[in-house]
Parts: C-alpha cells; sequence; structure tokens
C-alpha cells in the first residue's frame, strides 16, 4: 500500500513548509544577522524534513501497513509528548521540558523510569550547555531562570 506513505508525505511536507515559516518568523538578533543565528537549526530541520517528506512520495515502500497495534499508540504516544515538549518549552524551559519529554520517551521505549528521566536529565543540560557556550545560542531557561548568568 504505497498509499500510506504518500499521504504521510503529503502531511510532512506541510509541517515541514510550516516548520520552516515559523523558523523564517524569528526576530532578527541583536546587532544584525549572524551567519548562524536562532533561526538557523529550524531552517535546517525543515529542509531535511521536507527532502525526507518528498522522498516518501516519490519512491514509498510497496509493502506497508498502518501500524495499529501498540506500535501505533506508541507513534501516537510520542507525538503527543513533542506536541507537549513545544508548549512547555517556555514556560517550563529547556532542560526541564527536554528532561520530561526524553525521559518519557525513553522510559516508553522500556528503559527504567529513573534511568528514562536520569537521560533526559543529562541530555536537556549537555544540549544546553552546548547551545549556550559552543553556540552562543539563548535557550529559555523557563523556571530554572533564576540560574541565569548575567
Amino acid at each position: 500500500m504505497a498509499f500510506n506513505d504518500r499521504i504521510f508525505g503529503i502531511l510532512l511536507i506541510v509541517l515541514a513548509v510550516a516548520y520552516g515559516w515559523g523558523a523564517s518568523q524569528f526576530p532578527e538578533p541583536f546587532g544584525g544577522s549572524e551567519s548562524i543565528g536562532p533561526d538557523t537549526f529550524p531552517t535546517l530541520l525543515a529542509v531535511v524534513l521536507g527532502l525526507s517528506s518528498l522522498y516518501l512520495i516519490v519512491r514509498p515502500d510497496p509493502d506497508n501497513a498502518w501500524p495499529w497495534s501498540r506500535t501505533g499508540v506508541e507513534l501516537i504516544v510520542a507525538v503527543i509528548v513533542l506536541v507537549l515538549y513545544a508548549m512547555l518549552l517556555e514556560p517550563l524551559g529547556f532542560i526541564i521540558s527536554t528532561t520530561l519529554a526524553v525521559g518519557t520517551l525513553c522510559w516508553r521505549m522500556g528503559a527504567a523510569p529513573l534511568r528514562a528521566y536520569l537521560v533526559g536529565a543529562v541530555a536537556g543540560v549537555v544540549v544546553f550547555l552546548l547551545f549556550s557556550f559552543a553556540l552562543d545560542l539563548a535557550l529559555p531557561l523557563g523556571l530554572l531562570s533564576f540560574l541565569e548568568v548575567s
């Protein structure tokens, strides 16, 4: 049923365009445009998603079926977790949101809850530090804003 892949590819292209448009709406950083700004990473993701979607449309898997079993439920849970992650990123902050999202996804994939959320916390802190200090890109601290160094 190549039809399923094509439908999914079309939906993903719509998502890629919306995501790319959203990335283009970021305000220009103070001091003018930079080679790497807040829109760089989301724009790259939108391009990769768009190209992957085109591949699904042009060359669909001839023998696929929608996973209506436990796998389908887990996919729906993953989508819900990612939507909640996007909604909670500003109010909770990057580190807490990432801890919750990565921890939940790891737990749903079979990791013990403590280990899953520990991995989420380490991932959140490491990526936050990488973006803040190596790439000099600000991520929201949210509830942890008291840790902000002036």
